[in-house]
């Protein structure tokens, strides 16, 4: 019985992902998103930096903030949200 709950929950590289509480999952969910906006204004900053060298253009760093990073951390926030919470919900839902 014990295998067949565990076996219906998500699992992510084999991380069970369906045995946190609410908290958790919106800590997970936030901290995901967060995750996301440095990584891809990490990287866009630095795809500026050498399109501004090599091309000899003006693009203004900011752009990486306001139409690149702050997009994908949103996007990755809102999937991260509903699958967790997807989880949650179905977890509680079924009674364990």
């Amino acid at each position: 019985m014990v295998a067949a709950n565990q076996a219906d929950q998500g699992k992510v590289f084999g991380i069970q992902l369906g045995g946190f509480g609410i908290f958790a999952t919106l800590l997970l969910s936030f901290a995901l998103g967060f995750i996301a906006f440095f990584a891809s204004c990490f990287v866009a900053i630095f795809s500026i930096l050498i399109y501004n060298s090599v091309g000899h253009h003006s693009v203004n760093f900011a752009d990486s903030y306001r139409y690149i990073a702050l997009p994908a951390g949103l996007v990755v926030l809102a999937v991260s949200l509903v699958f967790l919470l997807g989880l949650w919900l179905r977890r509680k839902l079924s009674g364990n």
